[in-house]
């Protein structure tokens, strides 16, 4: 056990950082680029669309099921090698995949991706509120949240132009060398951030403590706020092509989202670690745009309405985000950081699904245009609760 404080690791300068925010982008970035040319892989080897949903969820699945477990050893054994071990993982499933040479071994080597990111990325988490000082939780999230927007932007783009040039091989290959070149950045950057002492906690405390109010609200925003950016890039193409837009189009008015995100996340961070912005108001508000553009997507029809729905749905998911990491390290005893993370991460990766489940199923009985105004009616209510959020208040309090 460590006798340093509880209230950080180390100064938390920008160098130490960086890498972490690499590792946020790995996982944006490998899980996007193969998602996107999943369609056509299963297209040529005359797979069917339930192999093709398997393949999507087998990533996810793994996240699910396993960020709580590996939070919940990143504060038993320290974050760090939580975090390095689960980049290597990350390299070695991508470059199995390479040195397989068997185009079917594409659901294994994401089975491992998921699994691998269910480690690291939850480790980055806490790693990033344990190098931070408190007053600067909200810049360092909305950077990290920041280079995960990139990695969402580029993952299609770059994704389908290396398996252009090389296949799926090359793709992996790349995935494989960069989560290398992480695994290697961190090693040298990141300081070590050995566990801290912890209170003997039962599973009445972790279920006290993961159903508080405190921890609930700014994971429902968490929630939220990728249900609204999977909703976007899934469904704002198919309004486009109804409107008439080509697949270009389309594909620039994703781009515009992810962009107007990664943009607004530094800005709403730095707003709130200067006192200019608070957390409720800041999810609150954040999730109340996200539904605005879900309202405008539903009514508004043509370019415009593509376009304007785009940048507010962006702008919303960006100012939320990370002012959802920060009020939940801000609530958190710093020696349950990754559990905490972890079981977050959870709810993040429900709305990644759910929401575009949600529409999905309503626009089948419905229209389309009902399906955003469902989510934009959850977006709503989880806003409102967002906006109660005292960042003082501890879910063990």
């Amino acid at each position: 056990m460590s006798a340093e404080s509880p209230e950080r690791t180390s100064t938390g300068s920008p160098a130490q950082l960086r890498p972490l925010y690499a590792a946020g982008f790995v996982t944006a970035f490998g899980a996007h680029s193969i998602a996107a040319s999943l369609g056509a892989y299963t297209h040529g080897e005359h797979a069917s669309l339930l192999t093709l949903g398997l393949l999507l969820a087998v990533y996810d699945g793994a996240e699910v099921i396993l960020k709580p477990v590996f939070g919940s050893l990143a504060d038993r054994i320290g974050p760090r090698p939580v975090l390095l071990g689960g980049l290597l993982a990350f390299a070695l499933a991508s470059a199995g995949f390479v040195l397989a040479g068997n185009p079917a071994a594409v659901g294994l080597a994401r089975l491992g991706q998921g699994a691998a990111a269910a480690a690291f990325s939850p480790a980055a988490g806490a790693l990033v509120a344990r190098l931070s000082p408190a007053k600067r939780h909200g810049r360092a999230f909305g950077g990290y949240g920041a280079w995960k927007s990139i990695g969402y932007t580029l993952g299609p783009l770059l994704g389908g132009i290396l398996i252009t040039f090389g296949g799926f091989s090359l793709l992996f290959g790349t995935l494989a060398v960069l989560a290398l070149a992480v695994t290697g950045w961190a090693m040298l950057v990141v300081p070590a951030a050995p566990p801290l002492p912890r209170a003997r906690q039962t599973v009445l405390d972790l279920a006290r403590r993961l159903s508080h109010p405190s921890f609930l609200r700014p994971t429902a925003t968490l929630a939220g706020t990728t249900a609204a950016l999977a909703v976007g890039v899934g469904f704002l193409p198919v309004t486009g092509a109804a409107a008439g837009l080509g697949a270009l189009a389309a594909g620039a008015a994703v781009s515009l989202l992810a962009l107007c995100s990664a943009v607004v996340q530094p800005w709403a961070g730095r707003a709130r670690d200067a006192g200019r912005l608070r957390d409720g108001t800041g999810m609150g508000g954040g999730l109340a745009l996200a539904a605005a553009g879900m309202a405008v997507a539903a009514f508004l029809p043509g370019v415009a309405g593509v376009l304007t729905a785009a940048v507010a749905i962006g702008v919303g998911v960006g100012l939320a985000t990370p002012l959802g990491f920060a009020h939940l390290a801000a609530i958190t005893p710093p020696e349950r950081l990754g559990q905490t993370m972890g079981a977050a991460e959870v709810g993040r990766e429900l709305g990644d699904a759910g929401g575009p489940l949600l529409v999905g199923a309503i626009a089948t009985a419905t229209t389309l245009g009902a399906g955003f105004l469902g989510l934009a009616a959850l977006l709503v209510v989880a806003g409102l609760a967002a906006a109660g959020a005292r960042a003082s208040q501890r879910a063990d309090d």
